[in-house]
């Protein structure tokens, strides 16, 4: 496995990783509902290569075969938007390396601060690498109640300190 930058050619791949990773991971932490609407909410190709477009950090865990199994991004303002792993690649240590060089990347390019709004399947791991839990969010997709969680991580602890 290999993280490497995004590729236009990527976008088919990653919209279908969505899909699969809500689905695949979702039932252990969402009711059937819940994870359809949410799965429901899968991005399209031309959505994906727009947002990989914009100018953000875009990285693509691969296998051996250049594969994609998880992908993840942070946005101009230190916002992660999408951090999914294939079901069958989760628990292998992707997710780490994903974000190992994620934060590196968001570090040189001058983010203090990285923030996102994650789903239950998530927040454990995110804990795990020093994000911070700031609120639980409840919110709908559609009718169907679901909630995920407001997170941070400052990688420039001074920063935090000058926020104030």
């Amino acid at each position: 496995m290999r993280i490497r930058d995004y590729r236009p050619s990527d976008a088919p791949v990653l919209a279908q990783l969505y899909a699969r990773s809500v689905r695949g991971i979702g039932p252990r932490f969402y009711s059937a509902e819940q994870v359809e609407a949410w799965a429901a909410r899968a991005p399209t190709v031309e959505r994906v290569r727009e947002a990989y477009g914009d100018g953000r950090v875009a990285l693509v865990a691969v296998d051996g075969d250049d594969r994609p199994v998880a992908f993840s991004d942070v946005e101009t303002d230190g916002h992660i938007n999408f951090l999914y792993c294939a079901p069958e690649a989760a628990g292998q240590g992707v997710m780490s390396a994903l974000v190992d060089v994620l934060e590196a990347r968001a570090l040189a390019l001058g983010h203090p601060r990285l923030h996102v709004e994650a789903s239950e399947a998530a927040r454990p791991f995110l804990l795990r690498r020093g994000f911070t839990l700031l609120a639980r969010r409840d919110l709908k997709i559609g009718d169907v109640p679901i909630h995920n969680y407001a997170m941070e991580k400052w990688l420039v602890p001074a920063a935090r300190l000058n926020r104030a």
